[in-house]
């Protein structure tokens, strides 16, 4: 099958995304060539998620185009479906819709060079089976952004947390943690090919331990790997976030000043049914430490409304929670039951789907309000961007982020993608700001430059 060729299309989080770049490294060790699109590939990997209906529906509307795909150019394509849907319904992909030629999970991608011989003999193919070893540590990822700027790093696997509402402990298994070594490899690997930023990932990075290197050690590692290489991390629960990462964001300033820290209700008493082991006051608690311990950082969130048995009142409070915290970013949803959860087996899903949206558009409309607030509060001062590549509206305008991961767009004048420059912002959006642009700088120069500012002032 080395002549073949093949396209790769992903949904869901950043891990997802970090997967394909691994079943790209596998299909180009075979000698398998990619596709620009569907519609000239032999075989079509659509890497799945699980975590909302929406996104399961999005996968599903795909498969069918994919089978339309293959009756209008009376054609052999291969379809698989890889990852977390993959482990979940299998039995409905390949039996009941007929969708699919096979279907492996996020532990048996070294397994799909196999399973796809399988498909060629005729067969349909599977394996879902889940690991307690599986890192791909070993394997270098062939990188999908494309911008050869910013680079995902996978630290660890899997998850613990057993959260009520949550389905990924089904589909990724227990978490297990990539040997730090391989990590600052990888790390160095990006840095020496150029590569200004890089995000490591984990279900909950908090949790990462290798023969006793914690997330915070690892993190002081990283970043000593290149002061002009951004790092940055997701996700972090709040039940265990180390008092000793804060310490090390704030004293290295290439680590970004930006913490995603999940809230998902601002009611003790959901928070307690949603089993997140941390209340209202105790997770307040956290942010104002956050706060204390590192000046100016960037907070965002994610919020489910509309959880079993929510009330108007505990509503109320989420909406309370996120306007005391005033969330820079939200990544706000309404409750999906997902089969074989906690939630499923133990709880109805009883609030009406007309009063989610409404409690989802209000949670929306006051994030966006609160966003637009705090992006004006950054008129007149100037933050170093990281040039990720072309404004999609304007081609004469560059577009990247600050390390407070808040995007900024500005005229082009003569710097290049992965040029760190120097703005200030002069207007914005609730969802960006807009800026002159001073300098093509560097962090070592932006921050001792700011430092001597500050102790001048």
């Amino acid at each position: 099958m080395s002549d073949k060729k093949y396209y790769i299309e992903t949904y869901g989080c950043q891990m997802n995304f970090s997967d394909s770049e691994i079943v790209n490294s596998i299909m180009a060790e075979r000698g398998m060539r990619q596709a620009q699109g569907a519609e000239d590939a032999d075989i079509i990997f659509i890497n799945t998620c699980s975590i909302r209906d929406n996104a399961e529906r999005k996968v599903w509307d795909r498969l069918k185009y994919f089978r339309s795909l293959r009756r209008k150019q009376n054609n052999e394509k291969i379809v698989g479906v890889l990852g977390c849907m993959a482990e979940r319904i299998r039995e409905k992909f390949l039996d009941e819709h007929k969708l699919v030629d096979m279907v492996v999970g996020p532990d048996a991608y070294r397994d799909i060079p196999k399973l796809l011989e399988e498909v060629e003999d005729g067969r349909k193919a599977v394996n879902v089976l889940l690991s307690l070893e599986e890192t791909y540590a070993d394997i270098s990822p062939v990188r999908m952004t494309g911008n050869g700027v910013t680079a995902f790093v996978s630290i660890m696997r899997g998850c613990d947390n057993m959260c009520s509402f949550c389905v990924v402990p089904f589909t990724r298994g227990r978490e297990r943690s990539r040997s730090a070594d391989s990590i600052i490899e990888e790390i160095q690997a990006l840095s020496d090919n150029g590569y200004k930023e890089v995000t490591v990932l984990g279900q909950n990075v908090n949790s990462y331990n290798d023969n006793c290197t914690s997330f915070a050690e690892l993190m002081y590692r990283a970043s000593q790997v290149n002061p002009e290489m951004r790092i940055r991390f997701s996700t972090s629960h709040p039940k265990d976030f180390p008092n000793e990462l804060l310490h090390v964001i704030n004293e290295q300033p290439n680590i970004c000043n930006y913490i995603h820290i999940p809230a998902q209700s601002g009611s003790s008493e959901v928070l307690k049914k949603m089993r997140r082991p941390y209340t209202r006051e105790q997770y307040l608690e956290l942010i104002d430490n956050m706060r204390a311990l590192i000046p100016g950082v960037s907070l965002s969130t994610d919020i489910i409304t509309g959880f079993c048995g929510e009330t108007e009142k505990q509503h109320e409070e989420t909406m309370s929670l996120m306007k005391f915290v005033r969330y820079d970013l939200a990544y706000m949803f309404a409750y999906s039951e997902r089969e074989r959860t906690l939630a499923h087996r133990k709880y109805e899903d009883d609030i009406p789907e007309e009063v989610k949206k409404r409690r989802l558009s209000e949670i929306i409309s006051q994030q966006m309000h609160i966003q637009e607030e705090n992006n004006a509060l950054e008129l007149g001062n100037r933050h170093l961007v990281l040039v990720e590549g072309t404004s999609k509206r304007n081609e004469h305008q560059l577009n990247g982020r600050t390390d407070t991961n808040k995007m900024v767009v500005f005229d082009q004048v003569d710097f290049q993608h992965g040029d760190y420059v120097e703005v200030e912002i002069t207007g914005n959006t609730s969802a960006t700001l807009l800026a002159k642009p001073i300098r093509k700088s560097s962090i070592g120069e932006f921050y001792s430059t700011e430092t001597s500012v500050l102790a001048v002032d």
